[in-house]
């Protein structure tokens, strides 16, 4: 994780421009996208015009991704495969996944996720001493009992018997005196600490350009990970794909209540950015929420399945999965297609869209990005010449994101006066 708070390094030019991706290779998206991308999609390759240089830095950086995606691709795949290989569970999953096929039929996706009807009763506790501790402001751990029940009535018990994810959790960071437009940070797939997204994305940086930051934890992970769960996050992907849809909807019921306590507390506005499974989350939350003045997924994916298709070796449970489900691989598309970004129009002005994409990222590959940035009707878009992991010139990019965000606020203003 590299960055740079000097404004010299910020102001260079940047390396990649977004019309350096070659997407010959790429088909045009058409809905809908699980029926027409191609079967191969995950073996398409991604290639960059670049400098030597550059080429080089986005090759070196791949290999070491590819290597730390295996690692990880072993964990996932170990922690899914009891579950999977359950013959009880697999009788069962057939029907329950059916239960969700009816709301992709919706014009609304908030059909299924639907807006809290409680009201949550937020606790605000100081944060430890080794967590950011602004000189001008605060810094509280919010947490929540969350109401959230899920739609499928036949997995109720069976979810909300994690106890530990029935309480939502976040970190905020707030400015003295009037309250500032605050930046919303959704962490990635295992990578959950406060302490590793302040560092990995700079946020005290973008809390000393005047906003306020929201770290949002994601279900399953960090303090709502199961007692005996084996690293944080496992039981996110582990437990079957109709779960998967209710952990997702837990996730934007959680994150929505989170939002109506900063409107409560004044907030004049709100954004959100999220790395990885979180670039993923921020992209379905800007399908649901028209309050957002901008969303800005970072190495973002786009489809679960093709994504999974990718990784070794978690790959070989793909055709484990399709006789599980009794479908082929659009089928499987389908039945994750509901927490898909590239299922739903966004909603954010295409003035608040952009998109960070790693050149050599191999954990959510660019054309992963470059899929979400033709349904964002060719949006904003910033490549750096690093991986999912090491951000190289990651101070070109934080430069732009402000710049972006700050626009994007004002834009929102001004037509809120008329």
């Amino acid at each position: 994780m590299v960055h740079s708070d000097s404004e010299t390094v910020m102001t260079e030019l940047p390396r990649i421009h977004p019309d350096d991706y070659c997407d010959e290779d790429l088909p045009r998206l058409a809905q809908p996208w699980w029926q027409t991308l191609p079967g191969n999609f995950h073996a398409l390759p991604d290639h960059f015009l670049a400098d030597n240089d550059t080429r080089w830095r986005i090759d070196y950086t791949a290999s070491i991704d590819t290597l730390a995606r295996t690692g990880l691709a072993s964990m996932a795949g170990a922690a899914a495969l009891p579950a999977t290989l359950n013959i009880t569970r697999q009788k069962e999953e057939r029907a329950l996944a059916d239960f969700y096929r009816p709301f992709l039929q919706e014009e609304d996706p908030n059909t299924f996720f639907t807006r809290p009807t409680q009201t949550a009763n937020i606790e605000r506790i100081p944060v430890a001493s080794y967590h950011f501790q602004p000189e001008d402001g605060d810094a509280h751990t919010l947490r929540f009992r969350s109401p959230f029940e899920p739609k499928n009535p036949a997995l109720r018990d069976r979810y909300l018997g994690h106890h530990r994810n029935r309480t939502a959790w976040a970190q905020h960071w707030r400015h003295h005196g009037e309250p500032r437009p605050t930046l919303i940070m959704i962490h990635g797939f295992v990578a959950d600490p406060y302490w590793l997204n302040t560092r990995w994305l700079a946020l005290p940086w973008f809390y000393k350009q005047g906003f306020d930051v929201l770290l949002y934890t994601l279900p399953f992970h960090g303090r709502r990970k199961g007692r005996f769960a084996p690293f944080s996050g496992a039981e996110f992907f582990s437990q079957g794909m109709a779960l998967l849809n209710e952990t997702f909807a837990h996730a934007i019921h959680d994150l929505r209540l989170f939002m109506d306590y900063l409107r409560e507390q004044g907030t004049p506005a709100m954004g959100a950015t999220g790395i990885s499974l979180g670039g993923y989350t921020t992209g379905l939350l800007a399908a649901l929420e028209d309050d957002l003045a901008f969303a800005i997924p970072n190495v973002p994916l786009v489809s679960i399945i093709d994504l999974m298709q990718s990784w070794f070796p978690i790959n070989l449970q793909v055709g484990l999965l399709k006789k599980v489900y009794g479908t082929d691989l659009q089928g499987l598309r389908e039945v994750t297609a509901l927490h898909s970004p590239l299922t739903w129009p966004c909603k954010v002005p295409q003035a608040g869209r952009m998109i960070i994409g790693g050149a050599g990222d191999r954990f959510a590959p660019p054309k992963h990005s470059h899929l979400l940035h033709q349904h964002w009707g060719n949006c904003d878009l910033h490549w750096f010449p690093g991986n999912h992991l090491l951000h190289l010139d990651q101070g070109l990019y934080l430069k732009a994101m402000r710049d972006f965000m700050k626009a994007a606020l004002e834009e929102k203003a001004t037509a809120a006066r008329g």
